[in-house]
């Protein structure tokens, strides 16, 4: 198979996306019993463990002058800064309110992108990052109302927070992704998550200093499952991916297909919570779908010449 082929890497998205869209189910199991930090905290502990076993066949890439700092970046701000935001984030507002500010990521990438890479930004792009823009905002709005927010304005402050925080990790991505193994730049995520997570989660699980045995016992059999599914199936597969993708894609074209996340949740959520997909919701999707596609067709040389260009080019 080509590996040039620009099948390939939209596949990678593809995964990613199905990925991360289907880890909002799991998280709603894993909190059945563990507290939110802790899940995060014990999902990237497992991926460390996988990656750790495979750590030595994986390619080293020698770090150049300067790296380290993108390097500390990109794990700084994703995951440690964009999952400690979002947590928190979700505890204060309305899931419909952070799922239409989630939808502003591409639009913060085309921005980013535009200013640092110089990557062009061709009119259909623009149409279809509108277009599953207002999708994702209608199906925010026509989902059923959630639990009731106890400061909708943190909330929704903290969620923009995690949002730029995605996007600047998007934008630094590329910056690393020529010199650098995709699955090195995963492991190493992976790696700082682990410990920088590990105070939160015993702050927030107390029961885990004083009790630990039958902390741990009273946890249902389903939320063990859903932390090894985002441990060892979402965090590696799909950060593994999306860093696989960006590399060979423009950053804005990348991050258009992060609108279909939410469609991908609405459709788990239907299919394995049993959560009703009304009319509305459905059309909703269609139109995230369409923008989708329309941002992805490239046609032009402007994305191709941007992708010509070398990385290094881009955040000084």
């Amino acid at each position: 198979m080509n590996t040039k082929s620009p099948l390939i890497p939209r596949l990678c998205l593809a995964g990613a996306v199905l990925l991360w869209g289907t880890s909002f189910v799991a998280m709603k199991y894993a909190l059945t019993g563990f507290a939110p930090m802790a899940v995060i905290f014990l999902r990237m502990a497992l991926a460390s463990l996988v990656m750790s076993l495979f750590w030595g066949r994986v390619p080293k890439t020698g770090r150049q002058p300067g790296d380290l700092k993108w390097l500390a970046l990109v794990c700084l701000l994703q995951p440690c800064l964009y999952f400690l935001l979002e947590g928190f984030a979700v505890s204060l507002t309305t899931s419909a309110q952070a799922g239409m500010i989630s939808s502003l990521v591409p639009l913060l990438v085309a921005a980013g992108a535009f200013v640092f890479l110089r990557e062009a930004l061709s009119a259909r792009m623009l149409l279809g990052l509108g277009l599953s823009l207002a999708g994702v905002a209608w199906l925010s709005l026509s989902g059923a109302a959630g639990e009731a927010a106890p400061n909708p304005a943190l909330g929704n402050l903290l969620e923009l927070l995690a949002m730029c925080c995605a996007s600047g990790y998007m934008l630094v991505l590329k910056h690393l992704s020529s010199r650098y193994n995709s699955w090195q730049l995963t492991g190493l995520q992976a790696f700082a998550g682990a410990l920088f997570f590990l105070p939160w989660a015993f702050a927030t699980s107390p029961a885990w200093l004083a009790e630990p045995l039958a902390a741990f016992r009273a946890v249902p059999g389903q939320a063990w499952l859903a932390v090894g599914y985002l441990g060892g199936v979402v965090t590696l597969g799909a950060f593994g991916l999306y860093n696989q993708a960006v590399a060979r894609l423009a950053s804005a074209q990348a991050a258009a297909s992060i609108n279909l996340v939410p469609l991908v949740a609405v459709l788990a959520g239907w299919l394995l919570l049993g959560e009703a997909l009304a009319p509305a919701q459905a059309a909703a999707c269609g139109v995230i779908l369409a923008g989708v596609l329309l941002g992805q067709t490239k046609a032009t040389g402007a994305g191709r010449a941007a992708r010509s260009r070398s990385p290094a080019d881009g955040p000084a």
